[in-house]
Order: C-alpha cells, then structure tokens, then sequence
C-alpha cells in the first residue's frame, strides 16, 4: 500500500457500529473511508501494515467496567498495530521509522507519541513485534514469573497451549529448566507443541483431559497458565500440587457467552493444595516491557523461542472474518492481520 506523497492521507478504518450479542456479526462493524490530516506539533502519522487480533478486544466491546475503558460506537476498532511513520513533527520520530503502537483497524493514523515505540526490523519481522516480542510475549513473561513466581525444575500446565500467548508461555517455562504440558485442540497442534518443546500436549478435542493429565503430570503441577476458563480450568485445578500457582491469563471459552458461565467446580483444590490463583493485566508492567524484550529476543536468537505467526493479507473489511477465527481456532501461534488492499492469502510464519 504506497503512501500518498503529501497529506491528507485516505485512509479505509473499522468503526464499531454497535455492541454485539454474543458472537459479533457484520453488523457490529461499519466501514468507512476518512482523510488523515497533516500532523500537528508532537504528532506523527503512521502508515499501518500489520494488525494484532486478539482475543481480548472481545471484552473491549463490551460496555462494562475493566481494565481498559470500552470501545466507544463510533470509533476506530482498537488494536495494536506495527507500522512506518509517513510525516512527523514530533522529535522522538523520523519519516522511516518502524514502530507499533495503539492505532487500531485504520490504514493510516494520527498519533501524538504516546505509547508508541520503535522496533527492529532487523531482530525480527513486524508480526514477531506483534506476537512474542509484543504484548502477548509479555503476558507470557511477566505471568510467569512474577505472577506464577515460576522456578527451574517446576511442572508447569498451559491451556490454549497454541495461541500466541500460550505457545509462548510454555518455551519460556522450557527456557527455564521447567516439564511443560500443553493443551491444545487437534492433532497437529499438539504434533507442533511437542515440536518446540514441550514435554507432552494433550488434545481437549480427542482426549479426556483430566485422566490425560493425571498420566502426564502425575505429581501434579506447580504453575497453571490458563488461557481458556472452564472445563479446561477445572481440569487443571483438580490436578495442582501443594502451593501451586494458578495464573488467570484469560478465558476464551466464555468470551462469546451470552450469559455468565459456571463458576469453577473445583475451586476447593486451591484449599486443599494451599495453593493460589491470581488474574493480571499486562499492561500493569508496561515500564518492565523493555527487560522483557530484551529478553525473549535472546531466546529466539539461540533457538529456545520459536517465534510463530498466522499471517492472513487483505483489507480493514478483512478483520472481521479473520477475528472470528480466532474463537475457532483456527490460527496457530499470533494471529495478524497484513493490510495489503484486496488481496487476500493466508501464511504461516
């Protein structure tokens, strides 16, 4: 997508048109073509190239009080997004730089610096920036070790074992002399888990998960990184060990529920195991991402990492369908959304 020579930059972006029900649906979202206006002082104008689709931007449409105030009607789709600055009259940016940052589903954006950084190209393409050098490896990083206090030689159980913070989670715990168990739904997705490490994955779709991971983990296990909620958590509660840590990253299988789900069953485990289950936000450890980075950059420069995109082409129309398809699973590793016009194909990084 080349950029105009001179602002105002055209600029296709997705609006919320209205809170959806349940799942979303098309008309949740509204499609419109804008003009992007010279920057002012301190402002800079991104030309976005690759979108993050997550799925915590489901609670973001939800009109409830959270960590992050809602999407408003009317306003661009948030999203974390890399991207080439276009025009700048702000000091900390050049015409040419790489960064991510904030700037949703939009082609171009107008952005006043804040919570905008630069990446490296050079270390790692600008999906990696997205995935496990962006905020999901963050999760994955500081929910182990600060909030799961992880130690070497610890068992450690990831749910949605698959996703970008989960395949993460667990080459971390690897990285970190721990026996990881994955779960993940197919064959092939657990095939790649154990691929990159992971000492055994257990297919929710095909197996009973309870009997599979009394076989797998039969001491139990230390730190539990759920990504899922539900069965899947309860599950993993029933199996904990004494003083286990169970980490509250997210809970996809009630995201699109269109009552409040179960509470878990088995919650009494955390009694019997003196054990603790705690959530967390990301972005409480925002001033930490450098040591993070940092961090995970070295691991996949020595392999330990494998760093893994689904990348899907097309337009801002594009995000929808391939958003959804996150709640199907049909991404493995990040999902990114590459706005490349009209043209749409489907990679695996």
């Amino acid at each position: 997508m080349p950029a105009p020579a001179t602002p105002p930059f055209t600029s296709r972006q997705l609006l919320l048109r209205e809170r959806p029900k349940g799942y979303p649906d098309e008309n949740t979202w509204e499609t419109v073509t804008t003009e992007v206006p010279a920057p002012g002082p301190g402002e800079i104008v991104v030309r976005v190239d690759h979108v993050s689709l997550d799925p915590a931007m489901r609670g973001w449409l939800n009109d409830v009080r959270s960590y992050i105030p809602p999407v408003g009607l009317g306003e661009v789709m948030r999203a974390g997004a890399t991207g080439t600055v276009v025009a700048s009259k702000h000091p900390d940016f050049e015409v040419g730089d790489a960064v991510m940052g904030m700037f949703g589903v939009t082609e171009y954006a107008l952005s006043d610096g804040r919570g905008v950084t630069t990446i490296d190209l050079s270390v790692a393409g600008a999906p990696t920036w997205l995935g496990a050098l962006g905020l999901p490896g963050m999760t994955a990083y500081f929910g182990l070790t600060d909030v799961g206090r992880l130690q070497p030689g610890e068992t450690v159980l990831v749910s949605g074992a698959a996703g970008a913070v989960g395949s993460v989670a667990g080459q971390i715990a690897k990285a970190m002399g721990c026996t990881v168990v994955g779960i993940a739904g197919g064959p092939d997705k657990c095939a790649w888990l154990t691929s990159i490490g992971f000492d055994a994955a257990i297919d929710y779709k095909d197996e009973n998960v309870l009997e599979r991971l009394r076989e797998v983990a039969p001491q139990g296990v230390d730190v539990f990184f759920d990504n899922v909620g539900g069965d899947i958590l309860d599950a993993g509660l029933a199996n904990l060990r004494r003083h286990a840590r169970v980490v509250l990253c997210g809970a996809i299988s009630a995201y699109n529920a269109t009552s409040l789900p179960a509470g878990p069953r088995r919650y009494l485990s955390l009694l019997v195991f003196r054990a603790s289950m705690t959530g967390f936000v990301v972005f409480d450890y925002e001033d930490r991402y450098p040591e993070a980075i940092d961090t995970i950059a070295s691991w996949i420069s020595d392999g330990s990492v494998v760093a893994r995109e689904t990348v899907v082409e097309g337009g801002v129309e594009a995000f929808h369908e391939t958003w959804l398809g996150l709640f199907e699973g049909s991404n493995t590793g990040k999902l990114v959304l590459a706005l490349t016009g009209d043209g749409r194909g489907v990679t695996a990084v």
